[in-house]
C-alpha cells in the first residue's frame, strides 16, 4: 500500500512538473511572438543628458526638440519602421550637426555621439499607449558624458511629435501604429483595452523581459 502511495505521489509530482513546463514554454512562446511584433513596429529615440544638473537636463530637452522637429519633416510620409530607420541612417550626419549646433547655441561645448542600433528600454507610457520593457531599434544620442537622466520617446510612428507635457498622443500616430502591428499586440499596449486579461498579458511580457528569461534582441 505504501509503495502505491509513493508511486502515485511521484506520478502526481511528475505531472505537475510537466504541466508547469508546458505552461512556461507556452507563455514564453507567446511573449516571444508578441514582443517581437511590438519591437518590430516602432523606432524609438533615446537622449542621454550630460549630467543630472538642471542646466544639462534643460539642454537635453532642447536637443530632443530639435531632433524631433527634423525627424518629423523627414518621416512625414513614412508608412513603415524600416523606412524611418533607413531615413535616419541616411541623415545620421545631419542629426549630429543639429545636436551639436543646438548645444553650441545654448552656450555649451559638449560632444555628441549618435548611434542607431537595438537597445534595451524599460516600460514606458506615451499617453494611453504603453510599450513593455524589451529591446527596440532606436536612435540613441549621448550628450557629453551621457551620465544624466534619459529621455525616451517613439520617433516612428510619431508618438512624441506632440506637446510632450500634455500626455495626449496624436490619433493619427496611433492609427499608424495599429496598422503596423498585429491586433493582439496593439490591444496589449493600448490602455483603451481595459480588461484583466489584457493587463495580465502585459505584465507577463514585462516579467519575462525584466527577469532576463526572455530578450527580444535583434
Amino acid at each position: 500500500m505504501n509503495y502505491l502511495k509513493k508511486s502515485n505521489l511521484k506520478t502526481a509530482i511528475l505531472l505537475l512538473l510537466l504541466l508547469f513546463l508546458y505552461v512556461f514554454i507556452s507563455a514564453h512562446s507567446y511573449v516571444s511572438a508578441v514582443s517581437e511584433d511590438i519591437s518590430q513596429s516602432v523606432f524609438r529615440l533615446h537622449v542621454l543628458a550630460n549630467s543630472n544638473s538642471e542646466e544639462d537636463q534643460n539642454l537635453k530637452l532642447k536637443v530632443r526638440d530639435a531632433l524631433l522637429d527634423y525627424m518629423n519633416e523627414l518621416c512625414l510620409n513614412c508608412s513603415t519602421k524600416e523606412e524611418a530607420i533607413n531615413i535616419a541612417n541616411e541623415h545620421k550626419y545631419e542629426f549630429q550637426e543639429i545636436a551639436e549646433r543646438t548645444i553650441k547655441e545654448n552656450g555649451y561645448d559638449y560632444s555628441v555621439k549618435i548611434n542607431i542600433n537595438n537597445f534595451y528600454f524599460p516600460t514606458k507610457n506615451y499617453g494611453d499607449i504603453s510599450l513593455p520593457a524589451g529591446y527596440y531599434d532606436a536612435l540613441r544620442v549621448g550628450i557629453g558624458e551621457a551620465k544624466g537622466q534619459n529621455w525616451w520617446c517613439v520617433m516612428f510612428p510619431s508618438l512624441c511629435f506632440i506637446d510632450v507635457t500634455s500626455g495626449v498622443v496624436d490619433d493619427e500616430a496611433k492609427e499608424n501604429l495599429e496598422e503596423n502591428m498585429e491586433e493582439e499586440s496593439y490591444s496589449i499596449i493600448s490602455e483603451n483595452a481595459d480588461n484583466l486579461g489584457i493587463k495580465f498579458k502585459f505584465k507577463l511580457i514585462e516579467f519575462f523581459s525584466e527577469s532576463g528569461l526572455f530578450t527580444a534582441k535583434n
